[in-house]
C-alpha cells in the first residue's frame, strides 16, 4: 500500500515522463516546459508577444473513490467502536486534464500529439517505470531539486501496492468542459481529459491482531433463531429499576441462558442470568451493581444462548430497547431565588440514584395533586461528572411548604410513582418534594 504522498508521487511520475517525451521532441525553437498547476496560475505569452513560449500543464481536477476496492477489506474497528483491528486501504481513481499551451501556429497541436502517444503506449505503469521515476526525481541530480517534496517521494509505496497504476482515457461533453473551465477561470486551450486508477493508500496506525488458532472446534447445533419482541417489567411500571424481575416475551426462547443488556455511549453492558427460560418468554433479575451503579436511561437487550461451559455464545436474539428508571426520593428539596430582577427560584433535590452521568439529559417535573392542578417541569442546569444532586430553575407558581409530586425524566426515562390503589379511587403517594 501506499502512503498519503502518493497522489503527489503519480502526478511527479507522469511529469517526469512527459519531460522525457518533450526532451527528444522536434519542431520546437524552445524547450518545452511541463507544469503541475492550476489552469488558472498557469503563464503564458500574451497574443502578439515576441516571447517564444511551449508548455503542458498536468492538472488533477478530481479525486473519486474506487468502487471496487472500496469495500474490500474488513471493518477497521472492533464491535466496541474504539478498538482498531485492521487498517482498510482508501483505494482512489484521480482524474487529469493536460493542456497544451502553444505560441506559434501548430505548435499546442503538436505538445498534445507528443503527450497522447506516450499515454497511449503506456497505458499501465510496471513496478519498474514507477522506480526509475521516483529515483531519478529524488537522486542526484535530481529533476525538481526546488521542490521540497522531492526527497520523499521515494518512499511512497506506489511500485509495491498490490495494483499497477493504470491510464484510461475519459470523455468529457461540451458542457462539463464549459462549466469545468468557467469555475478554473481560465482561458480555454487543447486539453486531454484521463483518469489515472487505482491508488491504495494506507495508514500506519497500531492495530490489535487476534492470536492464531490452536485447535478449530465446530459442533452444529440444531435450533431455531430466537425473537424477542416486547418487554415486561413489574406491575404498574414502564421502566426497570435495580433489583426488578423482568420478562421478556417472544419466540424460540427455551434454552436461552442469559441477557445481553449494553449501553454503547456509555459503555456498560450488564449479563444478568436467566431464572426461567420457555419457548415464548424468559424471566431474568436486573442486577443492582451497588459498587459500580450503571446510569438510568435506554438500553438494548437481547436474549444469549451459551455452550454448555457458559463461555461461547451459540446464538444471540435479536435487539430491543430497554428503559432502565432513575429513583428521586421523597425530601424537602433545597430552594434559592434567583437574583433580581429574576422571578424564578433554583431547586435542588438530592439522593438520585443510580448517579446521572454527566452528558445525559435531566428534566425535574412538580405537581400538585389537589385541585386546581399546577405543574411545571425545567431542564437541570449544567453540570460535571457523575452526580447525585442536581439544580432547576422553575418560574414562579409552585406553591411553598405543599408536597409536590416529583418526576425526574433522566434521556426519556421517568422515575416511577408510588400509587395507593385501594380503596379506589387510587392516589399517588409520592415521592414528594416540598420547597
Amino acid at each position: 500500500m501506499s502512503t498519503a504522498l502518493a497522489i503527489s508521487g503519480v502526478t511527479a511520475i507522469l511529469q517526469f515522463y512527459l519531460n522525457n517525451v518533450y526532451g527528444t521532441a522536434v519542431g520546437f525553437s524552445t524547450p518545452v516546459s511541463v507544469s503541475c498547476k492550476a489552469p488558472d496560475q498557469v503563464k503564458i505569452g500574451a497574443a502578439g508577444s515576441n516571447t517564444v513560449e511551449n508548455q503542458v500543464n498536468l492538472f488533477l481536477h478530481q479525486v473519486t473513490h474506487n468502487a471496487a476496492w472500496r469495500n474490500v477489506d474488513l471493518p477497521s474497528m472492533g464491535a466496541n467502536g474504539s478498538t482498531r483491528s485492521t487498517n482498510p486501504p482508501l483505494a482512489l481513481n484521480l482524474h487529469y486534464l493536460l493542456t497544451a499551451y502553444g505560441s506559434d501556429d501548430w505548435q499546442a497541436e503538436a505538445l498534445l500529439g507528443y503527450a497522447l502517444m506516450m499515454l497511449h503506449e503506456a497505458p499501465m505503469l510496471t513496478r519498474s517505470d514507477v522506480s526509475n521515476a521516483l529515483k531519478t526525481l529524488t537522486g542526484p541530480p535530481q529533476v525538481y531539486p526546488l521542490n521540497p517534496l522531492s526527497p520523499f517521494l521515494a518512499g511512497t509505496g506506489l511500485a509495491d501496492q498490490i495494483e499497477m497504476i493504470k491510464i484510461m482515457p475519459e470523455t468529457l461533453g461540451r458542457e462539463e468542459m464549459a462549466w469545468l473551465w468557467t469555475a478554473l477561470k481560465a482561458d480555454y486551450r487543447p486539453t486531454f481529459p484521463f483518469q489515472v486508477s487505482v491508488v491504495l493508500m494506507q495508514p500506519s496506525l497500531p492495530a490489535t491482531q487476534a492470536l492464531p488458532v490452536l485447535r478449530a472446534s465446530f459442533a452444529p447445533q440444531p435450533m431455531q433463531t430466537a425473537r424477542i419482541g416486547g418487554v415486561q417489567y413489574a406491575a404498574h411500571q414502564t421502566a426497570a429499576l435495580p433489583g426488578d424481575p423482568v420478562t421478556v416475551t417472544g419466540v424460540n426462547l427455551f434454552g436461552a441462558t442469559r441477557v445481553a443488556i449494553t449501553n454503547q455511549r456509555y459503555g456498560v453492558q450488564l449479563l444478568p442470568a436467566v431464572t426461567q427460560a420457555l419457548g415464548d418468554s424468559v424471566s431474568f433479575t436486573l442486577p443492582t451493581e451497588l459498587m459500580q451503579p450503571f446510569p438510568a436511561g435506554v438500553y438494548q437487550l437481547a436474549v444469549q444462548f451459551m455452550d454448555s461451559t457458559g463461555t461461547v455464545v451459540q446464538q444471540t436474539s435479536n435487539s430491543i430497547p430497554f428503559a432502565v428508571s432513575p429513583t428521586l426520593p421523597t425530601q424537602a428539596a433545597a430552594t434559592a431565588p434567583l437574583p433580581p430582577p429574576s422571578t424564578w427560584t433554583a431547586v435542588t433535590v438530592s439522593g438520585i440514584a443510580p448517579p446521572v452521568y454527566e452528558g445525559q439529559s435531566v428534566t425535574l417535573a412538580l405537581s400538585t395533586t389537589a385541585t386546581p392542578v399546577v405543574s411545571k417541569s425545567a431542564p437541570a442546569q449544567p453540570f460535571t461528572g457523575n452526580v447525585t444532586s442536581l439544580t432547576f430553575q422553575f418560574d414562579a407558581g409552585l406553591p411553598v411548604a405543599t408536597q409536590l409530586l416529583g418526576r425526574l425524566q433522566v434521556d426519556g426515562v421517568t422515575s416511577q410513582v408510588q400509587v395507593t390503589w385501594t380503596p379506589f379511587p387510587p392516589t399517588f403517594s409520592g415521592p414528594w418534594v416540598t420547597l
